[in-house]
């Protein structure tokens, strides 16, 4: 996938730029695996602000994505890959031998009209395919990785993440998630082969605000610019540093600060994330 860059007849395209999706067939979504999707502007059920910055945006469906692989010895060929726009990687439309048809998240080097399976023995280990860890050698790169046996991919899900496989001890396997945490998880859980397309995505430039306003992000303003009714970091005389370390608008320092409270799964984790 490359990146492509704009002639510069406006100020906005000077540093703007974008992906060629030489790889997508450039077909249209399938209309009975789509949804509508409700806009909340950050709001709970409670009609508060629970996630700031969020509103507006292109109106779009979602794509419903099968992310448990539980279709099991059912092969099913590639009929296109599209452009997800609730998603930073892209999806293929899998048409399966019995007639059913599902979305999944392409991996790199996935190509239309090739077979892909899910099993619950080893299978070929090739991009798409999806199995129970225990079948996966050591060393394979997998993602849309589960937590919980039959709860679905959790990890490793958008554009250009993947998980490693390193050891097998008894009922788990350590894998080396995309954060470098080193975590055990349970053999019968499934993942699929294959890093996440689109490892692009991180490149892009949006060359102007606005190209960030049709996503539905607001502007972000800065704690400093505010007044001290609002943020911790507002008021003073003139352009202020704050006085203190950087936290969010309830006080939550938010550089380097652990929020971390589920002892329960503390033994899963055998090496904690570096950042």
């Amino acid at each position: 996938m490359g990146i492509k860059t704009y002639n510069p007849t406006t100020s906005s395209l000077r540093h703007r730029t974008g992906l060629t999706f030489e790889e997508l067939s450039g077909h249209k979504p399938y209309k009975p695996l789509l949804e509508p999707i409700k806009k909340t502007g950050g709001r709970n059920a409670q009609g508060r602000i629970s996630m700031r910055h969020r509103s507006g945006g292109h109106k779009k469906a979602y794509r419903i994505i099968d992310f448990k692989r539980n279709k099991i010895d059912v092969p099913g060929k590639v009929e296109t890959i599209e452009y997800d726009p609730n998603r930073s990687a892209f999806i293929s439309l899998i048409k399966y031998n019995d007639g059913e048809w599902s979305y999944i998240i392409t991996p790199q080097k996935m190509k239309l009209g090739q077979t892909i399976i899910s099993a619950d023995k080893q299978v070929d280990i090739l991009p798409g395919n999806a199995m129970p860890i225990k079948f996966i050698p050591l060393g394979i790169i997998v993602h849309n990785l589960e937590l919980r046996k039959g709860k679905g991919g959790q990890i490793a899900k958008s554009a250009g993440s993947s998980a490693q496989i390193l050891a097998k001890e008894g009922d788990y396997a350590q894998v080396r998630m995309p954060s470098s945490e080193i975590r055990k998880i349970h053999l019968d859980c499934r993942a699929t082969v294959g890093e996440v397309s689109n490892p692009d995505n991180k490149n892009i430039s949006g060359g102007k605000a606005g190209r960030t306003r049709w996503k539905g992000r607001k502007p972000h303003v800065r704690g400093s610019a505010m007044n001290p009714i609002d943020h911790p970091h507002g008021g003073g005389e003139g352009k202020s540093k704050g006085g203190r370390n950087p936290v969010s608008p309830t006080g939550q320092p938010t550089k380097g600060y652990r929020t971390r409270r589920n002892k329960r799964t503390h033994k899963y984790i055998v090496r904690r994330r570096s950042k």
